[in-house]
């Protein structure tokens, strides 16, 4: 339960005002000031061999890596002149933050796949990051234990908060586990539960699991209900443990979930290699998005190198197929993961926006953050663009904008890139004071 950034919550004294204060700072009338200029002195190194052949690059055993294990396995980065990327194992969210600040060159590592939040909170702590893409598109889950079997809980909450709040009246301990501290996962769970009247800060102890532990954790009852990519979900239905909720595309479609981050100052010192990892990144993409592949992927992604999990765990939901373990079965599901389709490669600079607004929500950055300025430094999504050009992608492919656009909640809120305060004002479960 270490796995803790040095973003601390501290709620203490901050408003509303502050909070809005600061986002009118950076608020303009070209979408916030998230534009395509490139931070960091970067100068566009145009078509060149990669400045080295080698980089150092993390994953957590989750099929949203899935991308960086086809891009080693079928030579798309030595096809672009990286032969030497080395894709390495990591225990925990919390291990690829402290790996990431070491850096290769101390014994860490030079980016990884990556919570989307994390680069920025990583940013933050004094080691600069850059996102180059997005990895995936929806694919998480909420799970719940069996002991709620009869409940049939789903994306409304309601009924499961009688239900904790029963068990915590007769004296046991109700939690909630993600997977680092202000992460997606993070967010999803507390965003499901928030919905439906439960705070995850008063009225269940939320608690940080490492992936590959999710499933053991309940096992043993150390939890009421998870979140998590796959396969882990899909394993606590075999084993018998417990159900799916949601797969969280439910709750927001398509929403934005793993990257492609990096240290900026291996990106700044290697501009081609940069692109050329985002362009071997983006085939893999392609490859692992394309139905005839599914099998051949979940094979892969089984391997002990990876994520060491049965192939019979992973080859369901990554063909889009959902048994939610409640007699609830969903074939071609609409909020399955998208590797490549409906712009899931892209970084959408507008999406990063969301996750530090829904930080500033919990309490993990400050209201007072000048939330555009800081998308600007991160958010690589330039590099995306002339790797996109390079490849000779479809136009159809690129999006004309940094921006998706307003974006749908499941339970009606509606978070509108140009007015990211009307969305804070909307919620009423929150850390900051209002």
């Amino acid at each position: 339960m270490t796995d803790q950034t040095n973003d601390t919550k501290n709620t203490s004294g901050l408003s509303r005002r502050r909070f809005l204060g600061g986002m009118a700072a950076g608020i303009g009338a070209t979408a916030m000031g998230l534009s395509g200029a490139a931070p960091w002195g970067y100068a566009k190194a145009g078509n060149g061999k990669p400045e080295t052949t080698e980089a150092k690059l993390g994953f957590i055993a989750l099929t949203d890596a899935a991308p960086l294990f086809i891009a080693l396995e079928k030579g798309f980065f030595a096809a672009h002149g990286m032969p030497d990327v080395q894709v390495l194992k990591q225990s925990s969210w919390g291990t690829v933050r402290d790996n990431l600040d070491l850096g290769s060159q101390r014994g860490g590592i030079d980016g990884s796949h990556i919570l989307t939040p994390m680069p920025y909170l990583i940013h933050r702590r004094g080691t600069p990051m850059t996102i180059l893409a997005r990895l995936n598109l929806a694919g998480q889950c909420i799970s719940v234990g069996d002991e709620y079997a009869d409940l049939k809980v789903g994306t409304d909450t309601t009924e499961f908060k009688g239900a904790l709040a029963e068990k915590a009246a007769g004296g046991d301990d109700i939690r909630a586990a993600m997977t680092f501290p202000g992460g997606t996962h993070d967010l999803w769970i507390r965003y499901w539960m928030a919905a439906g009247g439960i705070d995850p800060d008063r009225d269940i102890a939320t608690i940080v699991v490492p992936p590959a532990q999710m499933v053991a954790n309940m096992r043993v009852g150390s939890m009421d209900t998870f979140c998590v990519c796959e396969p882990w979900n899909m394993q606590l239905i075999n084993q018998g443990i417990g159900y799916t909720a949601n797969t969280t595309g439910e709750l927001w479609h398509n929403h934005p979930e793993k990257a492609l981050g990096m240290r900026a100052d291996w990106v700044e010192a290697h501009p081609n290699a940069a692109r050329a990892l985002t362009m071997a990144v983006m085939e893999a993409q392609m490859y692992c998005e394309d139905p005839a592949n599914k099998e051949e992927v979940a094979e892969i992604c089984s391997r002990r190198r990876y994520i060491h999990a049965p192939y019979g765990d992973i080859i369901d939901r990554m063909q889009g197929n959902f048994d939610y373990g409640t007699g609830r079965v969903v074939e071609d599901h609409p909020d399955q993961m998208r590797y490549w389709k409906d712009h899931a490669s892209y970084p959408f600079k507008s999406h990063d926006l969301w996750f530090l607004t829904e930080d500033i929500r919990w309490g993990y950055l400050p209201p007072d953050l000048d939330m555009p300025a800081l998308v600007d430094e991160v958010n690589r999504e330039d590099i995306w663009r002339e790797a996109a050009a390079e490849l000779g992608i479809d136009s159809a492919d690129i999006p004309e904008s940094t921006s998706r656009g307003k974006e749908a909640f499941f339970d009606g809120k509606v978070f509108d890139p140009e007015n990211p305060q009307a969305y804070l004002d909307s919620l009423d479960i929150k850390a900051i004071a209002s």
